[in-house]
């Protein structure tokens, strides 16, 4: 292993273009070996493209790449593996049909017998629970994170580039992950750790460097930052620190009263199915239910038994007056509920379609005639890029060319647009950074002011505890308690959660 002041990878004035659109400008960083280096910045700021020249995906324009001291330029990610850089990316890429096992030997020479104790030895440091002859197909995207994370240890990388690794573990999954990070840092390798989350940042990393617009607009030890000085290196120059922290404030305030005479947009009685039991509750409409939970409480597959997606084995969904049980998912669209799914590229999206074209797929079957009306699709796509800020260069821009938030906007926009009663939002913020999370917050307010029903799955406490009129609280499949926002603190929601009941105090 190398010394710890020495640089296991050192970048210089690095650029990147696509077309006239100008990524990266200049950036230096480097990462020492036992050094987590996080880097933070907005989506679009450059931080993937970054990542991608590193493990071989892109080539830069110009600068200079050197690993321990030896330039270097990757053509592709295989070479980066063979000079130890993995990468770990935000969004798992598992092959379905293939097992975990063998999703995880993929690529690699040595003997099945020989990956199979390197894996064991792995799993038995993280305290993981992980079947490797499950298939691939049936993982939660927790599971997936965990796969991908295994990939880069059993490649024994130098270089390890984490990717929001945990936007979809537990608490003590993101405990084992630290505490294996902290173990590996130790042994001299370096962590490049990518997130949105700075809590993690303080707990976590040595080093931080901000990226903004394509520079880094700041670095430096962990200890000379503040949480405030954070968001200052990260919003535009043009936007207050502070103001974005007031309107954070702004979202705190008491939920609305309910008109007394208001019938429910939504109502579930006693449902049960796979992971999930005895599952009753009412949104009314111009209210946001929260459902809170740890990771493998339940919550999606609620989410998805009432958009259809799931069966339901007893219970009754109620969609208004109307029992929505046998409908299909186009008719539960055609009727108002909607669903924005928390794995975004497997469900939501179609990465290589056009903004346009996404955002007009849920309701094709009603332009449906002689011709699509292409003016009223642009139209309806001008509206929602306007509306909810999406930031491309033009409505035909492929979807897997825009930042995370953005994809997660015209997400958004594509259900909105079939005029829903009831939007049932799975982790909105999952993977974007500090800005687009507070455009997301906006536009959830804006249903809710305009009489939209939502129901709010987070694995953010503080989130649902912000947003949320009221927050029903799921522990291993079953309903711990109804929480109204005005009542509760995010500390007993967590406790909630975790399955800890408080005695009642006098």
């Amino acid at each position: 292993m190398n010394n710890k002041d020495d640089f296991l990878l050192e970048i210089r004035n690095l650029h990147k273009q696509f077309s006239s659109n100008a990524v990266l400008k200049g950036v230096d960083i480097t990462l020492k070996a036992g050094e987590v280096h996080a880097i933070v910045g907005g989506n679009g700021a450059g931080k993937s493209t970054l990542m991608k020249i590193i493990t071989g995906l892109y080539q830069s324009d110009s600068g200079v790449m050197k690993v321990k001291g030896i330039q270097a330029s990757f053509s592709n990610s295989y070479d980066a593996h063979l000079h130890g850089i993995y990468l770990v990316p935000q969004e798992p890429l598992i092959f379905p049909n293939m097992s975990v096992e063998e999703n995880i030997m993929i690529g690699l020479p040595e003997s099945k017998s020989h990956l199979r104790q390197k894996i064991d030895i792995i799993l038995k440091r993280l305290g993981w629970k992980l079947d490797l002859q499950k298939n691939a197909v049936t993982l939660a995207i927790a599971e997936q994170q965990l796969v991908e994370i295994i990939r880069g240890l059993v490649r024994e990388a130098e270089i390890l580039i984490l990717d929001e690794p945990t936007s979809a573990l537990t608490f003590g999954e993101i405990d084992s992950l630290f505490k294996l990070i902290k173990q590996l840092t130790s042994e001299g390798i370096g962590v490049f750790y990518i997130t949105h989350r700075f809590s993690e940042i303080f707990t976590l990393a040595n080093t931080v460097s901000l990226l903004r617009d394509g520079i880094i607009s700041a670095r430096g030890p962990v200890s000379e930052f503040t949480y405030e000085s954070l968001v200052e290196g990260l919003v535009p120059e043009s936007v207050s620190a502070e103001n974005i922290l007031k309107e954070n404030e702004t979202l705190t305030e008491p939920p609305s009263p309910r008109n007394p005479s208001a019938k429910e947009a939504l109502r579930v009685s006693n449902i049960s199915g796979r992971r999930f039991q005895n599952i009753s509750f009412d949104i009314f409409p111009g209210e946001i239910l929260g459902i809170a939970g740890v990771v493998g409480a339940g919550r999606t597959e609620i989410a998805e038994a009432i958009f259809g997606l799931m069966p339901i084995e007893k219970g009754s969904v109620y969609l208004g007056d109307t029992v929505i049980n046998q409908y299909s998912i186009r008719q539960r669209i055609h009727n108002g509920l909607v669903y924005v799914p928390e794995d975004r590229h497997t469900h939501g999206i179609f990465s290589i379609a056009s903004i346009k074209n996404n955002i007009s797929s849920t309701i094709l079957h009603r332009l449906r005639g002689l011709f699509l009306p292409f003016n009223q699709e642009k139209d309806m796509s001008r509206k929602f890029m306007a509306d909810l800020k999406i930031k491309a260069a033009n409505m035909n821009q492929e979807l897997k060319d825009l930042s995370g938030g953005n994809q997660q906007k015209v997400v958004l926009s594509k259900y909105l647009a079939a005029e829903p009663k009831v939007i049932i939002l799975d982790e909105p913020t999952r993977g974007i950074d500090a800005n687009a999370r507070m455009d997301i917050y906006r536009i959830i307010m804006n249903l809710k002011l305009k009489g939209l029903a939502v129901l709010l799955i987070s694995s953010d406490i503080e989130e649902v505890h912000k947003l949320s009129d009221k927050v029903l609280v799921i522990h291993e499949g079953s309903i711990m308690k109804l929480l109204e926002k005005n009542e509760t603190t995010v500390d007993e929601i967590t406790a909630t959660a975790f399955g800890v009941k408080k005695e009642a105090t006098a």
